[in-house]
Parts: structure tokens; sequence; C-alpha cells
């Protein structure tokens, strides 16, 4: 079985064995304040899902909501045996190829599962191309099934190196070895509007690289040719590890990082604690506009 890093197809996911791919269901939509929507996962999830999925829950398995955020943002990364726990409620295994997905291309939860794989060291995990609406459009098989794992040990450790705190990341601004890109959509990034935290604007230095311009207009991701040239336009002939991401919470920052991995632009970093982390110490600097 090859394995698959970044993208794949609803067809190459639908094509392999049981016993060799995890589906993992990371369907999330947002209610005010940035958090979960009651019961619209779960609801979605029992309604349909691909047959064997388990499901990931942004703010229970993929986040640290417990733990008070302490400029972490609105959405703290996990503990490394948080995740690990899901990953072994699930029946994981080395040599299984892990599927992600959501219902919007990896946007919202699907691309932050990725990384957080990637961050415990784990490479064949992918998102699925163009979510599960592409796989109903593609007439594939559905389940409302709880499908059930035997359950594994599994033991994991998040690498720090693929993340920059906000000291590191204030230096690395200030003498210009950084460039910091903002995934938000370019209003909020701009100041105009803020739906979600409660100071508009950005980074003094960030660029705005909206994830959605990682998107075709059907979901599914630009080819990784058209995602490089995109990216390199905007980062120049930097060392691709510093590059910072960010956005609000942490999250749609990671379909950046993917888009950057999909394309070959590998070892990009994230700002986890992202816009609602930094706005939590009111001595950092916030900019509007371009």
């Amino acid at each position: 079985m090859n394995t698959v890093r970044t993208i794949i197809t609803p067809q190459a996911a639908a094509a392999l064995e049981p016993g060799d791919v995890l589906f993992v269901d990371c369907r999330f939509e947002f209610a005010a304040g940035g958090l979960a929507a009651p019961g619209k996962a779960e609801r979605d999830f029992a309604q349909g899902h691909i047959p064997g999925a388990i499901r990931a829950d942004l703010d229970a398995d993929l986040a640290d909501l417990a733990t008070p955020p302490a400029g972490r943002g609105r959405h703290p990364l996990p503990k490394a045996e948080v995740f690990a726990a899901l990953l072994a409620r699930a029946g994981w295994r080395p040599d299984v190829q892990v599927v992600a997905y959501d219902a919007a291309g990896g946007a919202l939860a699907a691309a932050r599962f990725w990384w957080l794989a990637r961050l415990a060291g784990i490479e064949n995990v992918a998102v699925l191309d163009g979510g599960y609406p592409a796989w109903i459009a593609e007439g594939l098989p559905v389940s409302c099934e709880n499908a059930r794992h035997a359950p594994t040990s599994v033991k994991i450790a998040f690498n720090d190196t693929m993340t920059v705190s906000a000291e590191e990341l204030t230096d690395g601004l200030a003498s210009g070895r950084f460039v910091l890109l903002d995934a938000r959509a370019a209003p909020r990034f701009r100041g105009e509007v803020e739906p979600l935290d409660p100071v508009a604007g950005h980074v003094p230095g960030a660029r705005n690289r909206p994830f959605s311009e990682n998107l075709q207009d059907d979901g599914r991701f630009r080819s990784p040719d058209a995602l490089r040239e995109a990216f390199t336009a905007i980062i120049g002939p930097r060392d691709i590890s510093d590059v910072v991401h960010m956005c609000g919470s942490g999250v749609t920052a990671c379909h950046n990082l993917l888009a950057m991995e999909h394309a070959g632009l590998t070892g990009s970093r994230l700002y986890a604690p992202s816009w609602s982390g930094w706005i939590s110490h009111s001595a950092r600097g916030i900019a509007t506009g371009e």
C-alpha cells in the first residue's frame, strides 16, 4: 500500500481495503463564540458517514478546553495523551492509512487532525479532497452504523519544534526572519469585522493568506503547482521553517500548513494560540488595514 501524506481523492480512499484504512470524521460547525454548535456534528454523523469512520470532536479531542487558556487561544492544542487516547479508541496502528474528512474541504477540523497527527510523528495521514460532500457526490457508500474498533495501545509525543511561542514569534518578526501568514478572511485580517474575538485586527507584520484560496470552487484543493506558485509569491525566498501560520484560534491555519505540504513546501510552523491568544496580552501590538 502506498502511503498518502497530504490529500487523497474520494475514489482512491474508497479503494483502500477496510483493514488498511482508518477514516476520521471531523465534521464541525461553529456557533457563537467560536465553539461547537451543540449536537450538530453528532447528528450529522448519525445521519450518515463513511463506513467504518470514527468521530473526532474539535473541542473534545483536537483541543484542550479544560485547561484555563492563559494566552493559549480559543482552541489550545490538546495534550499528547488526549490525542493518543483518541487514536487508541479508534484502533489506530502505525501501518494503517488515516484519512480525515470534514464538510469543508478540510478547512475546519480535518486539517487540524492531520496536523496533530504530523505533530505526533505520524506520516501516513491524509485529508479527503473535497470532504464528505465530494464523497457523496461520487456516489460512494455511506453508513449510519457506529463502527466498533478493537482498542490499541498508543503512546505519542508532540514535536515542539513544529510550533512557535509568542516570544519567538515577536523576535522573529522584529528581526525580519519570520514570515507570518494569517489564514483568516481578508475583512477579519483588516479589522473591519470580528465575529469571534474581542479585538479586531492582526499581528503587526503579518501577511494575509486566506485558507479559502487553497480550494477550487468545487471545494477541492488546487493543484500542487498552483499552490506552490501562490505560496512562493507571498513568502519569497525564505527558508520554509521560517514561515509561521496563524488564524483566529489555530484551526484553519492548519489548512495553510496542509496546502504548503501538498505543494512540496515542507517544514512551515504554527503559532497555535493565533489571534485569540495574541490579544490576551494587552501589551502586544495590533494592526488594522492591509
